[in-house]
């Protein structure tokens, strides 16, 4: 449903068409107490002028969708890519400020298609090499670093490693390990 870059919001027309009505009809009881005035509002945090503003654009996009589909002149497909990437930032603005939060629980977001933050925490390598290093001032207040593990043949990033962790400190001689920069931390973090 979503593109391959796992992005949630789909970028084709149609999937994102029943995305948005999923969301929208999702939420719209949640956040709208109806005619009367007299219910009460799940998800009192979420102003529904706010929704109102996503429902509006998706509704805009939707007609420009409809339109498109009817007939697909290259007006009527810019037209629809219009509505679609304003509605997709009204979507993303509204999600990231008011459904990644509670009242809304884990699984109104896996209702929705908004994926839930990841909880666990990865593991990481225990980075044993130490590296050499070439610092290149590249502008102001901007230090490029150039780094390998020491005493390799080459540059290249080993792999399975994504960069490298940058710890540095003012000692009096050249550490023997990392572990040096823990209890220098843990000195200065007490004194």
């Amino acid at each position: 449903m979503a593109s391959s870059n796992r992005d949630y919001v789909p970028t084709n027309p149609a999937q994102f068409q029943v995305f948005m009505q999923r969301l929208i009809d999702y939420v719209n009881p949640k956040v709208y107490a109806g005619s009367g005035g007299g219910g009460s509002v799940e998800w009192s945090n979420i102003p529904y002028e706010r929704f109102l503003e996503l429902k509006t654009s998706f509704e805009a996009f939707s007609s420009a969708f409809t339109v498109a589909v009817e007939a697909p002149t290259h007006a009527n497909i810019i037209r629809r890519q219009e509505a679609q990437a304003d509605c997709v930032r009204l979507l993303r603005a509204f999600v990231n400020q008011f459904l990644r939060f509670p009242p809304v629980t884990n699984a109104d977001r896996a209702e929705i298609g908004v994926p839930n933050h990841d909880n666990i925490r990865t593991d990481h390598k225990v980075v044993t090499e130490m590296v050499d290093y070439v610092l290149h001032l590249r502008n102001i207040r901007e230090i490029m670093v150039d780094f390998w593990i020491q005493g390799a043949d080459n540059k290249a990033k080993p792999h399975g490693y994504d960069g490298a962790v940058i710890v540095w400190g003012i000692l009096d001689a050249q550490p023997q390990h990392t572990d040096v920069f823990l209890v220098h931390r843990q000195l200065c973090q007490e004194g």
